[in-house]
């Protein structure tokens, strides 16, 4: 039996990976064909912040999701189970179950030993511990210590609270649901975290340990400890925009001020290609190389030379038995803070030295649509590759087109709005603190 497992792993390795399925739920956006129309076009979908109080942080425009309710995509669970579930998992458990309907990848199409999940996400359950948290201590400010002691109970003191606390529950609890019986796990890497999820996948299938891997991150930082912990390293990090919340990101122009905070969840199904060609699948995108690296220097900082990314770039690239020449898009971190958006133009400065501006890959973010989800921006920023693989599209950079730029930011943004192109080649780009650094090299399928 271990000699026929061996044979078959020896067999699978080396088999290419595809990205058969994606799952959305973010606001505005909870099927990957909204997802599309929205990034595709820079439809920004930022507005005022109702999900809390924002307290003494000034925070008034975020990506929130609205109106949701896990029951239209997680038919088949208990609601007894549900109740004591975080908003967190819910939103998760459906973005995992949306990609794998979307891949056609249900518990028949599949054995469940060879189905891994892995999930990405920089804070965890930090809404649910902040909102039980802050109604405890409403509680013992009101009526006492001993009172506050009994309120706690309502939050921590049923069998579930262990669950709800952890940052791995969504992963495993939209394993339970969805039969996943491989290695399931969660990262936490910042905003770097959705690559590394990948990259970790796609190793899994081409060492042949599983078929597919679910991959999902889900971030939900609209709390006053979140705001307060990202004011605090100083101006033009949060936007403070709020006249048009639309236009609160504004990545690679002069008045760029930061960036606003998004929520939700995005997974990806990534399938061994002769697994889902064998069950008449296609796929979004293939899935070429990942390199990651930390620049070991300052865990706030990143380098502005552009030389370290661009070496990123072109290692995957190598990895990938490509160049920078055949390059056709970067689908770039683009956070609208003044080093993040520098460092990535001198990142194009780097890799293409000697060439002209005119002759750089166009480069855009889609951080202005949903914005910043940290755990999960990578999932975003790889589900918009691959879909403009798929469809042959670049995205728009949203509110760079009626602003004046960055002189050092001055080149191809694809500002004008969707731009039709053959696009055979993509690279996703991730920053992250902790000095982290993620390159995510993708081809058409």
């Amino acid at each position: 039996m271990a000699a026929q497992a061996e044979s078959a792993a020896r067999k699978n390795r080396g088999d290419s990976v595809l990205v058969t399925g994606i799952g959305v739920m973010l606001p505005g956006a909870t099927h990957v064909n909204e997802f599309w129309q929205d990034v595709r076009d820079g439809n920004s979908r930022l507005g005022r912040l109702t999900r809390c109080v924002p307290g003494r942080t000034g925070v008034r425009v975020a990506g929130e999701l609205r109106d949701f309710d896990h029951r239209k995509f997680l038919p088949e669970l208990n609601e007894k189970f549900a109740g004591r579930y975080t908003r967190d998992a819910l939103v998760t458990m459906s973005a995992v179950e949306e990609a794998r309907r979307d891949a056609g990848l249900g518990s028949g199409e599949i054995d469940p030993l060879r189905l891994s999940l892995i999930a990405s996400s920089s804070r965890g359950p930090l809404e649910w511990v902040s909102q039980a948290l802050r109604e405890d201590d409403s509680v013992g400010n009101r009526e006492g210590h001993e009172d506050h002691e009994a309120g706690s109970t309502a939050h921590f003191g049923d069998s579930g609270a262990m669950l709800r606390g952890m940052p791995g529950a969504p992963a495993t609890l939209s394993a339970i649901y969805g039969d996943v019986r491989g290695l399931v796990t969660t990262l936490s890497s910042a905003c770097v975290g959705g690559h590394h999820a990948i990259g970790f996948a796609a190793d899994l299938i081409r060492a042949g340990t599983a078929d597919a891997v679910v991959v999902v991150g889900y971030e939900f930082p609209l709390t006053p400890l979140v705001f307060q912990s990202f004011q605090a390293m100083g101006d033009r990090v949060l936007s403070a925009e709020s006249a048009d919340p639309r236009r609160a990101i504004r990545p690679y122009t002069r008045d760029r001020e930061g960036f606003a905070f998004g929520e939700g969840a995005v997974a990806l199904c990534l399938e061994r290609e002769s697994h889902a060609r064998a069950r008449g699948a296609g796929g979004y995108a293939r899935f070429l190389s990942h390199r990651a690296l930390n620049e070991a220097t300052h865990p706030f900082g990143m380098d502005m030379s552009g030389q370290i990314t661009a070496s990123a770039v072109a290692g995957a690239l190598q990895d990938a038995g490509r160049t920078p020449r055949d390059v056709d898009w970067f689908c770039a971190h683009g956070t609208a803070t003044p080093k993040n958006d520098v460092a990535e133009s001198r990142m194009l400065g780097a890799l293409y030295e000697g060439r002209p501006r005119s002759a750089w890959p166009p480069l855009s973010s889609v951080k202005p649509v949903y914005g910043h989800l940290l755990g999960a921006a990578a999932l975003v920023n790889a589900a918009a590759t691959s879909l403009a693989l798929h469809h042959q599209c670049l995205c728009s950079t949203a509110n760079y087109a009626d602003a004046v730029p960055d002189p050092e930011c001055d080149h191809d943004h694809v500002a004008e709005g969707a731009r039709a192109t053959r696009t055979e080649l993509a690279v996703s780009l991730a920053f992250a603190i902790g000095s982290q650094t993620s390159v995510l090299a993708l081809g058409a399928a």
